[in-house]
């Protein structure tokens, strides 16, 4: 079998996927994407395409070697970010081809379900006990919360106050049926992030991500001494050298690999046995699209640490498309009393409808983040 075609879609709401073909008529899908940089990773796809057409799809180890020590220049967020979702694809013809999941490949199932979570409110967090309760009608119980506007280096008490009354709100009004994980999201820098746990901690919620941003990854052990929440980190790290340096520090419980950033499948099952030795859970980063999910799922259900998976049913980003939009076996992503199943299909799971996919990416807009500012004027982490 080779590989003779490569095809990236940019679809709605800020997704692209990546589509595989053999001289064989087996086809793999990925989700190569930055949130915000569609069109430079589609280049970077584009660039890697003439070292894989012609080699054989099943060499998985070889091409993502070739890709990653093939040039001077490696690593880095738009690079790992186009690897993962050619690996991703090369797993999914890997798995068709042998008429079996993923995760079987892997080793086959360390459990029978996996806990998955929910965000609820927006980048400015509102009605979360609204949006909660609808949630939970569904079966879901976790959550993930945004926890703080914009936050200067030293900021006022007020701010303060309002983070943690919204927390406090929470567990008011639920008490310990649900847990809940808060994002910082990189808008808090070191000196308010201690500030903020501080106050935080009577609430007990179930982690906080994103302390400070992973450039100061050194905080984390620091930061780690000072509460007893757990702190979790990895969406912005993209390859097992930069876990390594986090994980020999210490100071993260939870890493976040991000299955679509961090060089795929491959990447990232060795970063989840990285943690496992260290004794940190895993819990993949996904507010992206299915085919993304349905590779975050083939890890989760083969590590032992695997604690959690995000997923962006619902999710405040997805305007003009869902989930499941581009999906056939909708039913196979269903969530039962906040678990998902794993995916029985070959491949990664995912019965891909390829017509609406194109037909989406004719009319697709390119999506971008907010730019906030400080009341001074100065630019805000959003």
């Amino acid at each position: 079998m080779r590989i003779t075609k490569l095809t990236t879609y940019r679809v709605p709401p800020r997704w692209m996927f990546l589509k595989i073909e053999t001289d064989e008529g087996i086809v793999g899908w990925g989700e190569p994407v930055i949130e915000g940089r569609a069109r430079t990773v589609e280049t970077a796809v584009q660039e890697f395409e003439e070292l894989l057409i012609g080699q054989d799809p099943m060499r998985i180890n070889d091409l993502w070697q070739v890709m990653y020590r093939g040039s001077f220049y490696r690593g880095g967020a738009i690079l790992m970010s186009a690897m993962a979702g050619i690996d991703q694809a090369l797993w999914d013809i890997k798995g068709k081809a042998l008429g079996v999941p993923v995760w079987q490949l892997l080793g086959g199932l360390v459990r029978d379900k996996m806990r998955a979570y929910s965000w609820v409110g927006g980048d400015r967090p509102a009605d979360i006990i609204n949006d909660m309760n609808k949630l939970r009608e569904g079966g879901i119980n976790t959550f993930k919360m945004n926890g703080c506007d914009e936050l200067g280096m030293i900021d006022n008490s007020k701010k303060i106050d309002a983070a943690v009354a919204r927390i406090a709100e929470i567990r008011e009004a639920f008490g310990g049926e649900v847990e809940f994980g808060i994002d910082f999201h990189g808008r808090v820098a070191a000196p308010m992030a201690k500030v903020l746990l501080k106050e935080l901690e009577p609430h007990r919620p179930l982690f906080v991500e994103e302390p400070v941003l992973a450039e100061q990854a050194e905080y984390y052990p620091r930061l780690a001494e000072h509460t007893a929440i757990p702190l979790a980190a990895g969406e912005r790290m993209f390859s097992r050298f930069e876990f390594k340096r986090v994980l020999e520090q210490g100071g993260i419980a939870i890493l976040q690999p991000d299955l679509s950033h961090a060089g795929g499948i491959t990447e990232c099952f060795k970063v989840a046995s990285m943690a496992e030795a260290y004794d940190v859970a895993f819990a993949p980063h996904c507010p992206l699209g299915p085919v993304a999910l349905a590779a975050c799922l083939a890890v989760d259900f083969v590590s032992y640490n695997a604690v959690l998976q995000e997923q962006s049913m619902g999710i405040h980003y997805n305007k003009g498309a869902e989930l499941l939009d581009y999906v056939f076996n909708k039913e196979d992503f269903r969530i039962e009393d906040g678990y998902f199943s794993p995916l029985p299909k070959p491949g990664l799971g995912v019965e891909v409808d390829e017509e609406r996919i194109i037909a989406a990416s004719k009319n697709s807009s390119d999506w971008r983040n907010p730019l906030w500012r400080h009341a001074d004027g100065s630019v805000a982490e959003w």
